[in-house]
């Protein structure tokens, strides 16, 4: 038996890190490339030369001819937009059949998922969370209810009957909040419309290679194969240590690979944190450092922050080092690696959130929840650099000043600064010995 490991990576804020080029450029080191949860909520952007492509449901190693990639049992599948994916990935003649592989395990997006999505989400009224409607928190709750369908499903004879026995209950739950199901649109579509493109993506989905993923991915280290678990959103996303109940509907941090791969905890290797040098959130929920002002609109214009997955603007803030703290802690993050800092070339002076303040008590650990009124972020002052980090050629180049902050960082984090991408492409990458 091979002591092989699943190395993983995972962001440690509120998502939009930079997995994806992350992930892409440490592909070329592994055999296999595996997302663990999440679904389409997930937006993965790869800057490739000239190409920059997002990848939603599909592991970020697609693009590297000799990986397999597979999309475990804890992700949430929605048939139409896999197909979609998929047809893009064609359409840039990406040959991948042999090389997707998916979890018989992983749970189905019902058309009415999306449809319960919308329901509930207008039911809260000036509370939404800021879903993205894709149908996620639906699916998970079906599946922790013991009413999903799952992957495996698709090739039974009775999963037709089984599809209508849950869409009438959820239509039912629809009409149950008094929502008007005729009028509701798809993608542009009717419910009905869009679940006939859903059944014919199923079809599509039966061509592919479905497999017992927990035995699969234990096999493949048996036999001496390297496995890199790529994340979706962040993880103050988790659904259990997140800024609840503004979350995501799974289990965003290392220990969830166990859960969405089907590995035990001793075949977890290398955990590789990625962390923005600034902060960003989409959607509703506390953010203590945001800057609702001239540096957060900075922030998103230089940054390009908006969302690969809606489009929406990000809200965007200074670095939370309270924050990131408590996410390597809970990770066991090995390697951390910085983002984009690049966007902060424009600053004389940057900031970093050391520790909060509640009615005048300093708080240095992060607290059960980020909404307690009278709660504000501390911050310590670190000079800019305004220099072009891209033309440092490594990091011996690197300004004195940036040096600084890093050195900064990694004091108060107590953690090894291993990589920092200094942008969007392959090449802007500096590896720190």
């Amino acid at each position: 038996m091979n002591d092989n490991k699943v190395d993983v990576l995972l962001g440690l804020q509120w998502g939009d890190e930079g997995k994806g080029k992350v992930v892409d450029f440490l592909s070329e080191k592994y055999d296999v490339i595996a997302r663990f949860h999440g679904g389409a909520n997930a937006g993965h952007t790869l800057k490739i030369g000239n190409l920059t492509h997002v990848l939603h449901l599909i592991p970020s190693g697609i693009f590297h001819s000799d990986k397999l990639n597979i999309i475990g049992s804890g992700v949430v599948i929605d048939p139409y937009i896999f197909k979609h994916e998929c047809d893009d990935l064609h359409n840039l003649s990406v040959k991948f059949e042999d090389r997707l592989l998916i979890a018989k395990r992983a749970h189905l997006i019902l058309p009415t998922h999306r449809m319960l999505d919308a329901v509930y989400e207008s039911s809260k009224g000036a509370n939404k969370i800021g879903s993205t409607l894709k149908g996620i928190g639906p699916a998970y709750t079906d599946k922790v209810a013991r009413l999903g369908l799952r992957v495996g499903d698709i090739k039974d004879e009775a999963f037709q009957s089984k599809y209508e026995a849950l869409k009438k209950q959820h239509l039912d739950i629809a009409k149950s909040y008094g929502f008007d199901c005729c009028s509701f649109r798809i993608e542009n579509m009717t419910l009905e419309e869009y679940e006939k493109e859903w059944l014919a993506a199923i079809e599509y989905l039966k061509s592919l290679q479905l497999i017992d993923c927990e035995c699969y991915i234990n096999h493949l280290l048996d036999e001496g194969k390297t496995v890199l678990a790529e994340g979706a959103q962040g993880t103050m996303l988790d659904v259990d240590f997140g800024t609840y109940p503004f979350v995501t509907s799974s289990s965003s941090i290392s220990s969830g690979v166990c859960l969405g791969l089907g590995v035990p905890p001793n075949r977890i290797g290398k955990i590789f944190g990625i962390a923005k040098a600034y902060c960003t959130r989409v959607g509703a929920g506390p953010f203590p450092t945001e800057q609702d002002n001239e540096t957060g609109e900075m922030l998103r214009l230089k940054g390009g922050e908006y969302g690969a997955t809606t489009g929406r603007p990000r809200r965007c803030g200074w670095i939370d080092l309270v924050q990131l703290k408590y996410s390597i802690m809970i990770n066991g993050v090995t390697d951390l690696i910085i983002t984009k800092p690049d966007v902060l070339n424009q600053f004389d002076t940057i900031k970093a959130c050391t520790s909060y303040y509640l009615y005048g008590k300093q708080l240095i650990d992060y607290p059960y929840s980020l909404m307690l009124d009278g709660l504000v972020p501390h911050y310590d002052q670190i000079e800019g650099w305004k220099t072009d980090l891209s033309a440092a050629g490594g990091y011996i180049g690197l300004p004195k000043n940036f040096k600084n902050y890093l050195s900064f960082i990694e004091d108060y984090l107590k953690t090894k600064i291993n990589v920092i991408s200094v942008g969007p492409d392959r090449k802007e990458t500096i590896f720190i010995e």
